[in-house]
């Protein structure tokens, strides 16, 4: 690739290295719960990774919030959707009316759910509960030019930082990520393919539902917006990666996860496409990779190689592709079971309880 994770200059502060001296302590009053050592698994890496990244023994979770960053795509017109691109708005006031998947799991997990247009093609007027952080009624169609100016890619990253910096005043310490956008699998996927080296077709599926028909259509009209931008950009840096392939919502998700990096909240993606706003993000700045938690595995065919790429490990595996969060708000219950395990399970010693004899 024409350019290495960390080696860009942006306006984002480095993320502070997380220091490895609590660990060991962590370590220490997990082991000595009324339990085998490590019987309850990746409850226990949770509880140490999370430790860790707030530096201390009994890590709480603060008004964790879901962003949902929602915008429309133009490659959109070249078909490679199942569904049309007004549903991107549809599901936008869906989710202010409360009848979304995330609205339900939001509402049952007492997770805060913030709906943020970051370039639907839609006016919305100003309704109660969306966040209007607009930069342009979608991107334009990849296929033919870049999808964005250099100008809206930065006010993406800006208007994110700001949002997870407001967020963070307000007391929030956890911030997981989920998106709505038709056709924003086929921004994802040359983004993908472009950042972690793998192969196109590895990383196009069916999105919304495609046949296997329109999934053939969807890899011939990615590969021909490939043809176009090497054909433009013979040499192409990051930036030229983030404005010919991004989407509004993605970028704007990316520059929110820097800032949450820089301020030491724990970072929890969802799928296919908010692990593709994580890449961008990664590609900035590699550090937030020790603060952030991936969700679960999606369905959706490129997740496995995006995590494969990050070295990560799921939290899930439930067989998900809907996206709009909806992976992140089932793995904050467990997040919080972990904690709980960590802060309120009794020791061997207060509880009387014998333990293993040494053989």
């Amino acid at each position: 690739m024409p350019f290495t994770p960390g080696n860009h200059s942006f306006f984002f502060r480095p993320v502070p290295k997380i220091s490895d001296l609590i660990g060991a302590s962590i370590q220490h009053k997990l082991d000595f719960k009324t339990k085998p050592k490590g019987s309850l698994g990746r409850l226990e890496e949770i509880a140490l990774h999370i430790g860790s990244i707030q530096n201390t023994l009994e890590p709480k979770l603060e008004k964790p919030t879901l962003f949902i960053f929602a915008a429309d795509h133009g490659i959109a017109q070249e078909g490679v959707s199942a569904y049309p691109q007004e549903v991107t708005y549809q599901m936008v006031l869906n989710f202010l009316h409360g009848g979304a998947a995330a609205n339900v799991l939001a509402r049952q997990g007492n997770i805060d759910l913030e709906i943020i247009d970051a370039g639907v093609n839609f006016d919305f007027g100003v309704p109660e509960g969306l966040i209007n952080q607009k930069v342009g009624k979608g991107t334009k169609n990849f296929s033919k030019e870049p999808a964005m100016t250099e100008l809206e890619l930065l006010e993406c990253l800006k208007r994110g930082k700001e949002l997870a910096k407001n967020n963070y005043a307000e007391g929030t310490n956890l911030l997981a990520f989920g998106e709505m956008g038709i056709a924003n699998t086929s921004s994802s996927s040359l983004l993908t393919h472009l950042l972690t080296g793998t192969p196109l077709e590895n990383c196009v599926g069916s999105g919304t539902g495609l046949s296997p028909k329109g999934i053939q259509n969807k890899v011939f009209v990615l590969q021909k917006s490939l043809d176009r931008f090497h054909q433009d950009f013979p040499s192409p840096g990051l930036m030229d990666v983030f404005r010919n392939f991004g989407g509004f919502e993605i970028l704007m998700m990316a520059g929110a996860m820097l800032e949450a990096g820089s301020l030491g909240m724990t970072l929890v993606v969802d799928g296919f496409i908010s692990s593709s706003a994580f890449l961008c993000a990664y590609y900035i700045e590699p550090g937030i990779l020790d603060y952030t938690l991936f969700s679960h595995l999606s369905e959706e065919r490129g997740h496995i190689f995006q995590l494969s790429y990050l070295k990560k490990r799921p939290l899930l595996e439930l067989g998900l592709r809907l996206g709009e969060g909806t992976g992140a708000l089932l793995s904050i219950p467990l997040i919080r079971s972990s904690l709980a395990i960590l802060n309120e399970m009794a020791s061997f010693d207060s509880a009387g309880v014998s333990q293993k004899e040494g053989k």
